[in-house]
């Protein structure tokens, strides 16, 4: 029987330098990516069209491969090449510098002028207002001496999204994110505003620490629609490493929302559902209503028994069968733009899991292993890797196949 195998989950690469920069809960262990890797040693270019925070590309430039990222939500891209970027010894030093700067700044200057809070709706479930205004002192101070974008100022804004999440009410003790019970708001022995200060400038250490190393390989960022590859330069890959959204209702931008709002890329809560909307799998503001009006127009998933398995969700719920539809739709309209884009002999490795929506478990990974060859790849396999820390039904796997 499959274990669950932490090892291959996020959990490891909260220690292992860059890889631990920033939690974001389905992001899938570096070990998943090595091992494709060791597997494929002649592997030069890869793709991996949902990057999310950039697990494939660091792994790959770590060992020297090329690899393009694509991912559709601009925060994730602004992240992944953050993290995937060589930095100058001047700049690591800013930006250590700058974190002692940054604090002592916010110790002297302790008005309210100009502070500026995230319009995230009540804001004060995430965060108790003492540590909200102390989190806007920090940001003021940082883009008052950090106005302008350079490298240094993205290594700050990374350890400032750390600290945001650090110091919030965000519970993650689920497979995605609840918040604690009682709003977090405990005593404390000690001053609150020295130990987040002080956190912030540990984490910057840590930051420059781990970015010392510089990247051997060539890592690119893309913000694309995975459905719709139409890449700026015609490039051919030799291999795909991706884990995509599983088809279980959990909304990237619903865990993404304070670094998103922090940061500017979200002003309102209606751009959160839209650009759910535009992402495979998402569920979350607008996007609800959106799928339960969506129609397939022909569009049909090529797996033996998927229509009944969508009437039989359909018979509990037409939106979750409408999602499950639209989501094998969406995947299918992806590897038929991916196709393209490979070299003769190029394998594609698709981490994803199973779902269950009431009695009716949807085989994900068989599902995955026919849309690929129905787009011509052949040899398709599917591994199980582990099982997931949820219902006793899921399991993840590693979906490959190749182009002939």
């Amino acid at each position: 029987m499959a274990k669950q195998r932490v090892d291959l989950t996020f959990k490891y690469n909260l220690k292992r330098g860059r890889h631990g920069w920033l939690r974001l809960t389905p992001a899938y262990s570096v070990k998943v990516v090595r091992q494709i890797l060791d597997s494929q040693p002649e592997t030069a270019y890869v793709l991996d069209p949902f990057s999310g925070t950039g697990t494939t590309g660091l792994v790959c430039a770590e060992r020297g491969v090329r690899c393009d990222l694509v991912d559709i939500n601009p925060f994730l891209v602004w992240f992944a090449g953050v993290k995937t970027s060589s930095y100058e010894y001047e700049h690591l030093c800013r930006a250590e510098d700058g974190a002692e700067s940054i604090c002592r700044g916010v110790e002297k200057d302790q008005g309210m002028d100009n502070l500026w809070f995230p319009p995230i709706h009540n804001v004060t479930r995430w965060w108790a207002e003492e540590r909200l205004v102390l989190l806007a002192k920090i940001y003021r101070e940082l883009n008052r001496q950090f106005p302008d974008s350079s490298p240094t100022r993205d290594l700050l804004l990374v350890a400032f999204c750390h600290l945001v999440i650090s110091w919030s009410n965000a519970a993650f003790n689920h497979q995605s994110m609840s918040f604690k019970e009682g709003g977090g708001r405990q005593l404390s022995l000690f001053d609150e505003t020295q130990q987040m200060l002080s956190h912030f400038s540990e984490t910057v250490r840590r930051i420059v620490a781990s970015a010392e190393k510089p990247i051997k390989g060539h890592v690119e960022v893309i913000q694309a629609d995975s459905r719709d590859l139409s890449l700026p330069r015609e490039v051919i890959y030799d291999c795909v490493i991706t884990s995509p959204p599983y088809p279980n209702r959990m909304s990237y931008i619903r865990e993404l929302r304070p670094y998103m709002y922090w940061l500017g890329y979200l002003k309102e809560a209606r751009e959160a559902g839209e650009l759910d909307w535009q992402a495979i799998g998402g569920t979350w503001g607008v996007a609800t209503s959106r799928v339960g009006k969506w129609e397939p127009d022909g569009h049909k998933v090529q797996y033996a028994g998927f229509e009944k398995i969508v009437a039989e969700i359909a018979a509990q719920s037409a939106l979750l069968a409408n999602y499950v539809h639209k989501y094998f739709v969406d995947i299918a309209v992806h590897l038929k733009s991916l196709y393209g884009l490979l070299s003769q002999g190029a394998k594609a490795f698709y981490v994803v899991g199973n779902s269950k929506f009431y009695d009716t478990l949807v085989p994900v990974e068989q599902i995955y292993a026919c849309l690929l060859e129905e787009c011509g790849f052949v040899d398709s396999e599917v591994e199980l890797i582990r099982k997931r820390n949820s219902k006793k039904e899921l399991y993840e796997f590693i979906v490959s196949a190749r182009k002939p």
